[in-house]
């Protein structure tokens, strides 16, 4: 609780346990509000990765040698989207089983310049197709890569069940809707009805 009384300090003393122990509970609470806007933007980035990826190698991309061999692979402790693919895929016998088992940060790394040249310059804009039309579009890859990065890093905050209350949550919350709007407006506005975050950020202690 050290973490929660340290920000009541500025109240009268036999105030303080109280005030913290609510602050402790708000932030269980909106982080529990926090998991389904992050279910949903996670599966709308996989989704739109997927089609990108289904274009260019085929339906079975999981299994493509040219795609495995387009992922980099760096040594130990640092994360390798390639042994996260080749690990994964071990174990499933459809792309559908594979896609969810992957690590956000897989989908996060597909978001690179590395991949223009052979996805998102073409296929960019077919899978996010409300994504701002006057810009370049590896200006719009690196935006969009950059959102995810913020998804990621509350996602895993609150996987963590780690204090987020000093965190700038509706920049956060806003992270995501943008990511589900640039993939479907309808998707957006279901995302809006159904977030129950805006409502806990307005009534925080």
């Amino acid at each position: 609780m050290t973490t929660y009384r340290q920000v009541v300090t500025h109240k009268p003393q036999h105030e303080q346990t109280l005030a913290a122990l609510a602050l402790y509970r708000w932030n269980v609470e909106v982080s529990a509000a926090f998991m389904a806007p992050i279910h949903l933007c996670e599966v709308v980035v996989r989704n739109a990765a997927s089609d990108a990826l289904t274009a260019v190698y085929g339906p079975r991309w999981v299994w493509d040698p040219s795609f495995t061999g387009a992922l980099p692979d760096p040594p130990r402790p640092v994360y390798s989207p390639k042994r996260d693919l080749i690990q994964v895929r071990q174990h499933h016998a459809t792309v559908g089983k594979v896609i969810p088992e992957l690590k956000f940060v897989f989908w996060e790394n597909l978001f690179t310049r590395r991949h223009d040249g052979r996805l998102w310059n073409r296929h960019l804009r077919t899978v996010l197709p409300n994504l701002d039309a006057s810009q370049p579009t590896n200006v719009l890859r690196n935006t969009v890569r950059s959102e995810i990065e913020t998804v990621r890093h509350i996602r895993n905050r609150v996987a963590h069940h780690e204090p987020i209350f000093a965190r700038n949550l509706p920049g956060e919350l806003q992270s995501m809707q943008r990511l589900v709007q640039w993939r479907s407006a309808e998707a957006a506005a279901w995302f809006n009805d159904m977030e129950k975050v805006t409502d806990l950020l307005n009534a925080r202690p």
